[in-house]
């Protein structure tokens, strides 16, 4: 290939960068052999020879040369716009590097002339032409609005992509640039937009630039608000969450209440319903919390939420005095490894809760005192399955040992220390449904 540079190096007016336009390879030569030194000046950055060998293709615009299999066009245009950047870099009279980025300038908007959107990659083209405009403004007609406006049609026709961009530096410029120009508007639907695309430390910048639109809650509550009948789908919804945390967080209750209503109509999923859960577990409404915790155990996605569900159904019947419902959930419960330890403690509290419910209006007689022995059994295992609730069972243990029947009870009774008993109905009819064994202490 260096033979071609050296047959035609004399055709080349090295001082010059001012050719002809031409739709034909230079002196007569075939496309194949015309191309073939254009890509040896690119390898060997001979910037004047290149645009020599490459400018008619700017004219002829081929598709295809013979013989090259790999050839795109597009790629040769790339290159071009590349060289003339080069030139320019090393261009120290202002005039004349003006002169060779408005050439690359102008190749840019060639190739968008030439190309239709499914021969090229829109995205990467309208991306490097900010970023041409962001580094060469000074020197050009355009200015930096240019290069955003660039950008912007390159985050128009790929988002993820254009989040992905230098870790969201070019997220962070864009809205920079918003917040400034004072288009609130653009700026949070950007950022609503790239947020769940965003890493957590963009995710965390994207915090930041909210704090800045808003001066206070309210504003932002009155912004969402105006703009929430003019979206749909998934960005209405993300729209409604937001509120809802807007409302709680400014003690607007009633308001939160009603918006996670409407976001579980929207869309019944895990999140919505959680949401609406919550409400009513924290207003104390357990009965009408149930069916949406009952809907969570459906929607539940991995094994140990499920088992936190469990243990929320077994506490929220518990307080409904659905004893043995309760124990139903904490049994199943006990079956998911992660939360075994506490749903233990859990049919631990549910069967002290029966002992008082049996209680209500008497004296605790023997009998019922004995049900505090399986209490404590349990207490014992959950601290053998969960070594964290070491402390908190063993609280309990002293207080239900304190109540259950004393040494001196024991002797009076049919019963020996250690003996095996049954709780169940022979002990008392409120505590038939119980069925279970426990020791004598």
């Amino acid at each position: 290939m260096r033979t071609w540079l050296l047959i035609f190096a004399f055709f080349i007016g090295l001082s010059s960068l001012t050719y002809a336009r031409q739709a034909d390879p230079p002196h007569g030569l075939s496309e194949i052999a015309a191309f073939s030194i254009f890509t040896d000046a690119i390898r060997n950055n001979d910037h004047e020879m290149a645009i020599q060998f490459g400018q008619w293709m700017l004219e002829a615009k081929p598709r295809t040369i013979e013989g090259v299999t790999t050839f795109r066009l597009d790629r040769q245009f790339e290159r071009l716009i590349n060289v003339y950047i080069a030139i320019a870099e090393d261009e120290a009279d202002p005039t004349e590097k003006a002169k060779k980025l408005q050439k690359a300038d102008d190749i840019y908007e060639l190739t968008f002339e030439t190309f239709t959107e499914d021969e090229i990659d829109q995205f990467r083209w309208f991306h490097q032409r900010g970023r041409f405009y962001q580094e060469h403004h000074n020197h050009l007609a355009a200015t930096l609005q240019d290069a955003f406006a660039w950008y912007e049609k390159s985050y128009n026709e790929d988002p993820e992509r254009f989040v992905e961009s230098g870790d969201g530096f070019f997220v962070r410029l864009l809205i920079s640039n918003y917040i400034n120009r004072g288009e609130r508007e653009k700026a949070m639907a950007m950022i609503d937009e790239v947020e769940e695309l965003a890493s957590p430390e963009l995710q965390s910048e994207l915090d930041q630039f909210r704090e800045q639109l808003f001066e206070s809650p309210e504003e932002r509550i009155a912004f969402l608000e105006s703009r929430l009948d003019n979206v749909t789908g998934e960005e209405r919804e993300l729209m409604m969450a937001g509120l809802f945390e807007l409302y709680e967080d400014t003690g607007q209750s009633d308001k939160a209440v009603d918006m996670a209503r409407q976001l579980y109509e929207l869309n019944p999923d895990f999140e919505n319903t959680r949401r609406v859960a919550d409400i009513y577990i924290s207003r104390g409404d357990n009965q009408s919390a149930l069916p949406y915790l009952e809907e969570l155990l459906e929607l539940s996605p991995a094994e140990p939420t499920t088992g936190e569900i469990l243990l929320e159904l077994a506490e929220t019947h518990q307080q409904l005095e659905n004893f043995q419902t309760a124990r139903d959930y904490a049994r199943r419960a006990s079956n998911v490894s992660a939360v075994r330890g506490e749903a233990f403690v859990r049919i631990s509290s549910i069967y002290a809760s029966v002992v008082s419910e049996c209680t209500s209006g008497r004296a605790l007689e023997f009998n019922d005192r004995a049900v505090y022995w399986l209490v404590i059994d349990y207490l014992e295992r959950a601290v053998e399955e969960d070594a964290s609730l070491r402390s908190l069972a063993q609280r309990r243990i002293e207080t239900y040992r304190a109540a259950a029947p004393s040494t001196e009870n024991i002797f009076f009774s049919d019963w020996d220390r250690g003996d095996t008993i049954s709780i169940n109905g022979s002990i008392g009819e409120c505590y038939a449904w119980i069925d279970e064994t426990t020791t004598v202490r």
